[in-house]
């Protein structure tokens, strides 16, 4: 962050000082006391079970809505107020702001992207997925004066959301990846969340780039929302590969191309849907105005980033765990499922889907959930276990097809069942929406952790 005094903070963010005006800030601000800043800013805020103002005693610095034990800024609303000062810095720096949206592979992209223009020069990128009113600021004063890049996710729970974090950092390139199920519940529709994710293109100067998804009809409609010049990607995009080829890891290699031109690539990520989200990075990258070859070999040297995203692990007796539990909805399911039936065409041992609830689904929860266990069966996966009864359409869906199926109640009573089950040619898969913590289950079968289940989860069944 830019070093301003706290006087200069007030200002900007029409707040009082109480302490010391003159006392500098400059470090970044942060959310959470368990990881304090040097120099930085602490944002108390107020929530449903805890109130930030309580753990101020210590801090460097506070922005909050009452006197603390530490120098405060104090404000109305320290959300919209950190906002505002976000936007100060923003417009006191020569960055190029790149923001992306989109229903899935958000993240995958923004890694991706935040890799490659890296190599140019550096970069501040949103860090796991802090992509709302309190992450969007947050990572942009992690930016100071030698940032060149700054890549923002921003997503959206309803219309207006991403119109109000494209205010915050108004971008000069930006990308809408996909218009999916993701957050259906809040929003209604497809239609609705291309609403609300054209926004970010609706933000864009005349002289900016709006970098859109040629495949996806809703995405690609939006080029009428915007004055800026528009590039696609996708397999009938500008940006755009051929010649896809996985290895038994799933990890593809393709040639990857723009103006007739064309450069290899070969990712070290898993699942054929890494694809698309380096064509879209590169995309975006080009559009700052990177070279092909330069993106290309970046590509292929960018590992994971983000925690629990196709994330895939090897134990020490040859058992593969393909750990994407971070969230989930339709089209990711369908998604990982194909990634799974991909590692498993390379091993003699089954394929084992462990999957949860996915929630934010709306009316459309059990539809939602029959159509995952339909994927399964279509995909060719070999056994699904389903965690929980919110789950159980899942269960439904893959009966249906003639899948084996196995139902257990808790992270303990799955990861006995894997433990005790998977063979070592064995390729197993989990995933579920954020709220089901799923990762628990990816970590015990890793360190194949003893039995610690209670007597009412040892209950699995199977039809």
């Amino acid at each position: 962050m830019i070093a301003l005094s706290l006087a200069e903070i007030a200002e900007v963010t029409g707040g009082e000082v109480h302490g010391d005006p003159d006392l500098v800030v400059d470090g970044a601000a942060y959310v959470d006391t368990r990881s304090p800043v040097e120099g930085g800013l602490f944002v108390a805020i107020v929530g449903e079970r805890t109130d930030g103002h309580s753990y101020a005693e210590g801090a460097h610095a506070v922005l909050g809505s009452r006197p603390t034990a530490a120098p405060t800024v104090v404000v109305a609303d320290p959300t919209a107020a950190l906002g505002r000062l976000a936007r100060h810095v923003v417009d006191r720096l020569d960055v190029t702001v790149l923001a992306l949206t989109g229903s899935q592979g958000k993240t995958g992209t923004k890694d991706l992207l935040a890799h490659v223009l890296a190599q140019s020069g550096p970069t501040v990128a949103t860090a796991a997925n802090n992509n709302n009113e309190l992450g969007v600021p947050l990572t942009v004063l992690r930016a100071d004066v030698t940032t060149r890049y700054l890549v923002l996710e921003m997503g959206a729970r309803g219309i207006g959301h991403i119109a109000y974090l494209a205010g915050i950092a108004p971008p000069s390139i930006a990308a809408v990846l996909n218009v999916g199920t993701a957050h259906i519940g809040e929003f209604g529709g497809r239609e609705a969340i291309a609403e609300a994710k054209g926004e970010l293109v609706e933000s864009l100067p005349s002289d900016g780039t709006a970098v859109l998804n040629a495949d996806d009809t809703l995405v690609a409609a939006m080029a009428t929302r915007t004055d800026a010049r528009v590039l696609s990607f996708g397999e009938s995009g500008d940006v755009r590969w051929r010649g896809s080829e996985a290895d038994d890891l799933g990890r593809a290699s393709f040639d990857l191309g723009h103006l007739g031109e064309w450069a290899p690539v070969r990712l070290q990520q898993t699942g054929a849907r890494q694809v698309l989200n380096a064509a879209a990075a590169a995309a975006l990258a080009l559009a700052a105005g990177l070279a092909l070859d330069d993106v290309a070999a970046a590509l292929s040297t960018a590992t994971p980033a983000s925690r629990w995203r196709m994330e895939l692990t090897e134990r020490s007796d040859g058992l593969l765990v393909l750990n994407d539990a971070y969230n989930a909805n339709p089209d990711s399911m369908r998604a990982a499922l194909e990634a799974l039936a991909g590692l498993g065409r390379s091993r003699s041992g089954r394929t084992i889907a462990v999957l949860g609830e996915m929630r934010e689904l709306g009316g459309d929860h059990d539809s939602g959930h029959l159509e995952v266990g339909h994927a399964a069966v279509h995909a060719g996966i070999d056994v699904v276990v389903v965690v929980g009864d919110g789950a159980s359409g899942i269960a439904d869906g893959a009966r249906e097809g003639g899948c084996e199926v196995i139902v257990t109640a808790g992270h303990y009573d799955t990861a006995a069942w894997v433990r005790n089950n998977a063979g070592a040619d064995d390729v197993v898969l989990v995933k579920a929406s954020r709220a089901a913590a799923l990762e628990q289950v990816a970590e015990r079968v890793l360190n194949d952790l003893t039995d610690q289940s209670t007597p009412s989860e040892r209950n699995p069944t199977a039809p």
